[in-house]
Formats: C-alpha cells, sequence, structure tokens
C-alpha cells in the first residue's frame, strides 16, 4: 500500500514538472485570463490606485531609507558569497540552487542522467553527456587512509583541499545512494554518513551499520578512509564484495519492477563496479599487476556501457608495468576515438609508444642534417597532438616542475590532470629509452605561450550581488543628496507601473512634473510672439 502511495505521488510529481517545464506557456495566459476575468470582483484598479496613492504620499527620507537597507542587505551578501567563496571554492547560492531547487524544478544531475542512461545501453548520449564535464574523478585516485594520510602523519598538512573533498561527497551520494534508502536502516544510516564533513564520525557511521547487518558501501567507507595499509584496505574491499554481489543479484531480479527497484538496482550496479574496480587496484599497488589486468578486463567486459569510471585508464597503466605494448596498442585503438572524451593518459601514452620506435636512435644534429623520417614524423606530430591538449604535463615528465599527491579529482586539459598522469606514467617514460629526450627537443615547438589554465573564475552571484550593493548604494546617495528631484522620478515611474491608465503616459508628463515640483520659471516669451 505504501509502495502504491509512493508511486502515485513520484507521478503526480513528474506530472507538474513536464507541465511547467513544457507548458509554461499555457499556464502564463491561463493566469493572465483568469486575472482579466476577476479584475471587476478583486477590484484590482481600485487597489492599484490605492497603492499608488500610498505611495504618492511617501517622503524622500522614506526612499533613503529604503535604498539604504537594500545596499545594507545585499552588501551582507556579497561579503558572506565572498567569504564562501574563499573557503570552499564555490557560490553558496548557486550550490543551495544546483543542491536542492533543481530537483523540484526538474533539473538532472549529471552523474545521474550518466547512470540512468548506461542503464538503458543510451551509450550516445552518456558520452555526450560525460564530455561536456570539465572536471572528473581521478581514475587512478589514491586511498584516503592508506596513502593520503600517511602524508598527513609525516607532514602534518592536508593534501586534499576541501573542495576535492566536497565533489568526492557528492559523487558518494550519487553513486552510492538512492531514494529507497530510508526503508533500510543500514543504508539510512549510511546516507547520512556520505554527507558527513568529521571523518571519525563517517567512520563511527559505518561501524553502526555494520552492526545492523552486512552493508556493502560501510565496508567500502571503512576501506577507502579507516585502512592504513593497502593490504588491510584489500581485505575490506573483499567482504564489501560478498555483500555487494548479493544485493546486485536481488536487485537485478526485481529491477522491472518499478522505477523504485531500478533505481537501487542502478546504485548496486555502481557500488558493485566501484568495489571490483577499487580490488584491482589494490591488486596493482601490491604488485599483483597481471591479477589486476584480468580484473580489470572482466570488468570491461561485463559491464560495457559504464565508461563514466575510466576503466580503461587503470588498465593502460597497468599494461605499461608489464610492457604490453601490443595490448596497450589494442586498447588505445578502442578508446582513442573522436566520438569519446580525451584524456591525458590516452593522449600521451599514443604519444609514448610513437616514440617508442624512435626515441632510442633519436639524435636532435642528425635530425638537423637529414631530415626527420617517417617515424620520427609521426612520433612528434603524436607529442605535438598530446602537448596541444594539455600542454602542462611535459614539465612534469621532464621533472622541470615538481610533483605533489595527485588530487581525488581532475580538470581536463589542467595542471590537475598533469600532476595525476605524471605520478603514475614518470616511470613508464623513464623506461622507455630516449622517450623523454625525444619529449624534451620537440614539445616546445607545438606553441610559444601555455596558458594559465584552469583559471578559478568569480561565481556569478558575487558579481551579481557586487552590481546590486553598487547600484542601491548609489540610489541611496542620490536620494540623500538630491531629494526631491529622486522623489519626482520614483514617484513618476511608481505612477507608470501602476496607474491605470499608464497607457496616456508620456515623457511629457514626467517633465511637466519635474518643473511642477522644482517651480521652473517658464521661458520669456519674445514681443513678436507675444502680439
Amino acid at each position: 500500500m505504501a509502495e502504491a502511495a509512493t508511486g502515485f505521488l513520484e507521478q503526480l510529481k513528474s506530472c507538474i514538472v513536464w507541465s511547467w517545464t513544457y507548458l509554461w506557456t499555457v499556464w502564463f495566459f491561463i493566469v493572465l485570463f483568469l486575472v482579466y476575468i476577476l479584475r471587476v470582483p478583486l477590484k484590482i484598479n481600485d487597489n492599484l490606485s490605492t497603492v499608488s496613492m500610498f505611495l504618492n504620499t511617501l517622503t524622500p527620507k522614506f526612499y533613503v531609507a529604503l535604498t539604504g537597507t537594500s545596499s545594507l542587505i545585499s552588501g551582507l551578501i556579497l561579503i558572506f558569497e565572498w567569504w564562501y567563496f574563499r573557503k570552499y571554492g564555490t557560490s553558496f547560492i548557486e550550490q543551495v540552487s544546483v543542491s536542492h531547487l533543481r530537483p523540484l524544478l526538474g533539473g538532472v544531475d549529471n552523474n545521474s542522467s550518466n547512470n540512468s542512461n548506461s542503464s538503458n545501453g543510451d551509450s550516445d548520449s552518456n558520452r555526450q553527456s560525460v564530455s561536456e564535464c570539465k572536471v572528473w574523478r581521478n581514475p587512478l585516485n589514491l586511498f584516503r587512509g592508506a596513502e593520503y594520510n600517511r602524508y598527513t602523519w609525516v607532514t602534518g598538512r592536508e593534501p586534499l583541499t576541501y573542495y576535492d573533498m566536497n565533489l568526492s561527497a557528492q559523487d558518494h551520494q550519487t553513486f552510492f545512494t538512492c531514494d529507497s534508502d530510508h526503508l533500510r536502516p543500514a543504508d539510512a544510516i549510511m546516507q547520512k554518513a556520505w554527507r558527513e564533513r568529521n571523518p571519525q564520525a563517517r567512520i563511527s557511521a559505518a561501524h553502526e551499520a555494520l552492526e545492523i547487518n552486512e552493508c556493502a558501501t560501510a565496508y567500502i567507507l571503512l576501506a577507502e578512509e579507516e585502512a592504513t595499509t593497502i593490504a588491510e584496505a584489500e581485505k575490506l574491499f573483499k567482504q564489501a564484495l560478498k555483500a555487494g554481489d548479493g544485493c546486485y543479484r536481488r536487485s537485478q531480479q526485481l529491477q522491472h519492477h518499478g522505477s523504485q527497484y531500478e533505481a537501487q538496482h542502478r546504485r548496486d550496479t555502481n557500488v558493485l563496479v566501484y568495489i571490483k574496480r577499487r580490488l584491482a587496484m589494490c591488486a596493482r599497488r601490491l604488485g599483483r599487476t597481471r591479477e589486476a589486468v584480468k580484473m580489470m578486463r572482466d570488468l570491461m567486459k561485463e559491464f560495457p556501457l559504464l565508461s563514466m569510471f575510466n576503466i580503461h585508464e587503470n588498465l593502460l597503466e597497468a599494461l605499461l608495468e608489464l610492457q604490453a605494448y601490443a595490448d596497450v596498442q589494442a586498447v588505445l585503438a578502442k578508446y582513442d576515438d573522436i566520438s569519446l572524451p580525451k584524456s591525458a593518459t590516452i593522449c600521451y601514452t599514443a604519444a609514448l609508444l610513437k616514440a617508442r620506435a624512435v626515441s632510442d636512435k633519436f639524435s636532435p644534429e642528425a635530425a638537423s642534417r637529414r631530415g626527420l623520417s617517417t617515424a620520427e614524423m609521426n612520433a612528434v606530430e603524436a607529442i605535438h597532438r598530446a602537448v596541444e591538449f594539455n600542454p602542462h604535463v611535459p614539465k612534469y615528465l621532464l621533472e622541470m616542475k615538481s610533483l605533489i599527491l595527485p588530487p581525488e579529482h581532475i580538470l581536463k586539459r589542467g595542471d590537475s590532470e598533469a600532476i595525476a598522469y605524471a605520478f603514475f606514467h614518470l616511470a613508464h617514460w623513464k623506461r622507455v629509452e630516449g622517450a623523454l629526450n625525444l619529449l624534451h627537443c620537440t614539445w616546445e615547438g607545438t606553441f610559444h605561450e601555455v596558458s594559465v589554465y584552469p583559471k578559478k573564475e568569480l561565481p556569478f552571484f558575487i558579481l551579481f550581488t557586487a552590481g546590486l550593493c553598487s547600484f542601491t548604494a548609489m540610489l541611496a546617495l542620490l536620494t540623500h543628496q538630491f531629494p526631491e528631484l529622486m522623489g519626482v522620478f520614483a514617484k513618476a515611474m511608481i505612477d507608470i507601473f501602476c496607474s491605470a491608465e499608464f497607457r496616456d503616459w508620456n515623457c511629457k508628463s514626467i517633465f511637466m512634473c519635474v518643473e511642477d515640483e522644482l517651480e521652473i520659471p517658464p521661458a520669456p516669451q519674445s514681443q513678436h510672439f507675444q502680439n
């Protein structure tokens, strides 16, 4: 009974959202028609006249107080927005709008749309929506407890920014939660745990969920944040796999029984893929590279449409570690496609394979005397294409800039993506003899000026509130200095918008009001005109 009521409410909400999305013009004209029909019973003309008379009796001091208060409020909003942006890297108003208002108005999150597209098999729309994203989750991101926290223990500094961790929290809520979690106590606890900012509170909530039953997402959180070694994280992920596989099989049988079951199956699919991918990464970290390659290949065969996890980039790195360059070329042939979004891993791995064919015998002096051969030209062009995609990578590969720990999220074609790529692939470039020498001799010829992308821009609402504060402050100053003139213009504007006869209004009446208020004497007429 409860499920039927929930389904009816969902359908009603979807109908309302659809009507407001596509039939807003019809709603607008219906409202105008009703206002026109009910103008006499509602006494709209009389009410407008009363409002106009009330506003005409206001003194200039009221307008000074009004504009001054508006300027003060907008200034406070500006200060708060600037503080929030400096601390958290995003606009508070924009975040509230995206998180709370857009779902009510029928907006769809990019991640959820990607999940639904992948579950429905619509790979083209999935690729299109993914390619529009700028910020991506790092496919080779480290483990917080076993790797990032080790840096904190040694240096006493945090390796991740709050903005990066906030994006990860949003990803976890998208991938590991669904609307029906409140029906299961353990999942309800984990739904709150993913929103916690305090790491210890998240870990405590995960232990609390495991006391109720075997919860896969609780094991994931403990493996990511509480485990202090990769071996310990792998053990927890294996327990998560056992629990997650059971949930996946149960939800797979019920996915066609309604939208609620379909969302739960989509969540269980994301959880299972995440667990298997992290298990493969644990095997790679522990030196079992061939096992990791097999796990990644099996995962890509089992879930071929979930390209948003970028598992092929993990596979490329593992194959390069095995020096299986033929297999690397086969993976590139499949994913180095114009219809798929590019990445530094794909572009620079393709350049590395081309450079490998000629780098051991390459000499700049000999090339300048005899010219470049066909293979050398192909290698140089591949390097140029890679540098055009992300110009920040060569300085990290050539160790002209020092490396830091890669973030959990990267900006495509930005410095963060270059750090993440070089952190894992520098050893592969060093292993190929002469590859870094060829890169050093050719990458600067791609272009002359390297961009400073990414550059953080001010959010729209900070600029808007700054303009609103300045405008209202200017109005307050003008009203204080010229109260009579500003009062006349204010009354004129009020009469234009509130009077029932505003269609007969013209600019001449405004200037006549100004002349009467300021008592401007009429211009003297000539004697000829008087006669």
